[in-house]
């Protein structure tokens, strides 16, 4: 007889430890918006455009927009830094360890960092972290070090947070140029009496930016912790998270045409394509079969999944070994078989907005004030403020948009500095030298410590079964 009694505790277990693990990924988001955010309220609260309490009240709405409107391009863009077989391993055990592990690791460096005033980036914290958590896998049985991650991805990424730092101080110092060529207002050029407020047409560009790098950096970061939490969801729940529960009848047979095409574009590549387009052909036979994913039983589910992420990076492979352009036709069918697996519910987005809009609400001030008074030598000027935050709110918008995860603090801060720069104001050495030690001791010391944790929980989780 069914042990009616067993399947309760299983599910009460099961949620017990989802809500665990959701806490621990909104205290990342949590942490990244006074961590982050603080350096978007920074140039209105050294020019007394705003309070700062209405600056960082108005900066929270702003990052709560921008998750709820940007998309999750950026979150899957950093999830497939992470090994195929992790994404698809079905032991909630294991996927409980990766998480927890690039999480907790991102976590306390966040929090070191900002104790000390220093403004690291959260983007580059999270995906070593999870650089960390791949490389380790490497290191396990069956495996040769290195293998499974992503490394063309990995240098997509690793070169947009390097060049983050070089395009914000060499667009903002060209910014600050143009402003004083453009318009020959001494009062822009200087530090700001006591008391005085901006005047009204550049204090409207002043909040209007914040405003803009609020809402960018929602768009971008807010997506990392949506990706985070579909990976619990998904690691812990697979029967109702594993492929969209929402996706309609159309996009159920568009994915089913998607894979058929698919199918017949890899067709005779080499000997490997076999393999691939038997993938494709058996999630095409399945899909069309199918009126809505709550037809397909619970079971199988995650056994599509697992199909539609293998055949999609053995193209990827196909593609690397033919030397084959991803044609337009041959790249939309891939969005749309993948749009099957690569989605968010709409709550998943209101709870990492509310993390992240409350987060910037408090423990803003230590980075404001480094970025404020410790960067530059002189106070910060209405120019140098509005040129800063101007390239930082179109390099970030522009990365969201284009699914590429930037640094807001490293565009910022070093934005800050090219300004001081090109006007001359000189720069703290010795904060620009610990925002840089900061920049470089990110990657190796948060890959080692996520590495190490998954490590440990690997071998702790990786049995469980709850």
């Amino acid at each position: 007889m069914h042990d009616m009694t067993a399947d309760g505790d299983l599910l009460s277990v099961r949620l017990l430890v989802l809500g665990l693990a959701l806490a621990v990924a909104l205290a990342f988001e949590f942490v990244n918006g006074f961590h982050d955010t603080a350096n978007a309220v920074a140039t209105v609260i050294y020019t007394r455009s705003l309070k700062p309490s209405w600056a960082v009240i108005w900066s929270g709405i702003c990052n709560f927009t921008g998750v709820m409107v940007g998309g999750i391009a950026v979150a899957m863009s950093v999830i497939k830094l992470l090994p195929v077989e992790l994404l698809v391993q079905s032991g909630p055990g294991l996927g409980l360890a990766m998480v927890l592990s690039l999480l907790v690791a991102a976590i306390t460096w966040n929090l070191a960092t900002w104790a000390l005033g220093l403004p690291a980036s959260s983007s580059h914290t999270l995906i070593g972290a999870i650089l960390g958590v791949a490389l380790a896998n490497s290191l396990t049985a069956g495996h040769r070090f290195g293998d499974g991650v992503n490394w063309v991805k990995a240098s997509e990424i690793g070169l947009s947070l390097f060049l983050s730092p070089l395009i914000g101080f060499s667009l903002a110092a060209g910014t600050v140029l143009l402003f004083s060529w453009l318009v020959p207002n001494k009062e822009l050029y200087e530090a700001p009496e006591p008391g005085a407020t901006p005047p009204t047409w550049i204090r409207a560009l002043l909040i209007g930016t914040c405003s803009g790098v609020s809402f960018a950096h929602g768009s971008n970061d807010g997506q990392k912790g949506v990706g985070l939490i579909m990976l619990i969801l998904i690691g812990i729940l697979p029967a109702s998270f594993a492929l969209d529960p929402g996706a309609s009848a159309h996009s159920v047979a568009q994915a089913a045409g998607a894979a058929k095409m698919m199918a017949q574009k890899v067709d005779g590549f080499d000997a490997n394509s076999v393999e691939v387009r038997a993938r494709l052909a058996a999630i095409a036979v399945r899909l069309d079969d199918t009126a809505a994913v709550s037809d397909i039983p619970a079971t199988e589910r995650f056994v599509i999944r697992r199909q539609i992420f293998e055949a999609d990076a053995g193209v990827d492979r196909l593609l690397k070994a033919q030397r084959i352009t991803n044609s337009p036709e041959l790249k939309r069918s891939r969005v749309l078989l993948r749009a099957m697996t690569d989605y968010a519910p709409r709550w998943v987005l209101l709870l990492v907005a509310l993390a992240l809009g409350v987060g910037t609400t408090v423990g803003w001030k230590r980075i404001v004030v480094t970025i404020g008074e410790k960067i530059g030598k002189a106070h910060l000027t209405y120019a140098q403020g509005a040129s800063a935050e101007l390239v930082a709110m179109v390099t970030i918008g522009l990365g969201a948009m284009l699914g590429m995860p930037v640094s807001t603090t490293h565009v910022l801060s070093s934005g800050v500095a090219g300004t001081m720069v090109a006007r001359r104001s000189g720069l703290q050495l010795d904060t620009v030298r610990n925002i840089g030690l900061a920049w470089v001791l990110t990657l190796p010391v948060v890959m080692l410590f996520s590495g190490a944790l998954f490590l440990v929980l690997r071998r702790v989780l990786a049995g469980v079964v709850f």
